[in-house]
This record gives C-alpha cells, structure tokens and sequence, in this order.
C-alpha cells in the first residue's frame, strides 16, 4: 500500500509532466518558463522546483516518460500482430503515429541542440525490448523458411533505425506521407531483403 504522502507526490510529479507537455508544445522549451509550468498544473512554483531543479529535467521527465509509453505500446502491437510481416509494419506505425502526435515536442530538440537529445545508449535502452520482440519472430521466421537465414538481432536493429530515420523526416516536416502508408511502403522496401527467393509482401 502507498502511502499519502506517496499518491499526492505521485500525483503532483504526473500534473507538472502533462502541464510541462502542453506549455513546451505550445511555447518550445526557450518561451516555456517554469510560472507557467506552474500555472499549468494549477501548483505553485516553488513546488514545481521540489520535484524538478530545472525546465531542462522536466523536459527530459516529460521524454522519458513519452518514450516508455511508446515502448509498451510497441510491444502490445508487435504482440498482437499475426506474422512477421504485420509485426515490422506495427513496428514502424506506432512510431509514426508517435512522431505525428508530438511532432511539436519532439521539434525542440532539433532546434536547441545536443542538451536536449537523447543519446545513443538512451535510443537503444528505449527500444531494447520491442527490438528483441522484434528479433524473436525473425528468428521464428527464418527457423520456419519464411525468410532466409539472417542474424535476427542485428537484423531488428537494422529495421528499427530505418524506422528512425522516416520518423525523424516526420518531425521536420520533409515527409507527411499518412503513418498507414508510410508504414507500408517501409514493409515493401524491407521485406524484399528479408524474404526467401522473391517473395512478396503478404496482401
């Protein structure tokens, strides 16, 4: 069981997340100031700076926080799609789908540079696990002849950051092809690289 103190704690740091979200998204991270965080949130500032000693760890809270959740919705969808196919196309739709909700947010690193970027080991500690989920069912499938034999991990890495790479023409607005599409036409460029003898993408 929680305690009191616990569950309000819980409760303040989440408001001053989703607040510090919407005012970033609204204002970039040099127009947010933290009155405003505040304000947003409906708490005073100086309880803001309990939780947080700076607008540059809530910023990178609130991505942390957007990046979990990207993980396990990776995850669910990889899951419950029915083959390997289905499952890289879930792969690479949810982070479109991702780049597209918070396109705004994600903008801000680009334009305040390396402190507000997450790194290289970060990246990959995010998407360790639907990574490894992916490269579970490249292995399955290169076991079952569905796809010719491949080194699986290394493989998922491969696709994931070429995933990256649509998701980051995304955020600058260099590609707005709809996530659907998008995500269909990357299955069409890999699977041909993955498949035994020159099989098509399944309908």
């Amino acid at each position: 069981m929680k305690s009191k103190q616990q569950v309000v704690s819980e409760f303040r740091r989440a408001a001053i997340l989703g607040a510090a979200r919407t005012v970033f998204a609204r204002n970039g991270f040099t127009g947010a100031i933290m009155d405003a965080i505040a304000r947003e949130a409906g708490i005073a500032k100086g309880t803001v700076y309990l939780y947080f000693p700076s607008k540059t760890e809530i910023y990178k809270a609130v991505l942390a926080q957007d990046m979990k959740a990207l993980q396990a919705s990776s995850l669910a969808r990889i899951e419950a799609a029915p083959s390997l196919p289905a499952k890289i196309e879930a792969f690479a739709l949810v982070r479109l789908e991702n780049a597209d909700a918070r396109r705004e947010f994600f903008r801000i690193m680009d334009a305040e540079g390396s402190s507000l970027t997450y790194n290289r080991r970060q990246y990959r500690d995010w998407h360790r696990e639907p990574v490894l989920r992916l490269a579970q069912a490249i292995e399955e499938a290169a076991r079952s002849g569905a796809i010719r034999p491949l080194p699986a991990e290394k493989t998922a890495w491969l696709i994931a950051d070429m995933i990256r790479g649509a998701v980051q023409r995304r955020i600058l607005e260099q590609d707005n092809t709809p996530p659907a599409i998008e995500a269909r036409f990357l299955l069409d460029f890999i699977w041909p690289a993955l498949a035994s003898g020159n099989r098509a993408v399944p309908a």
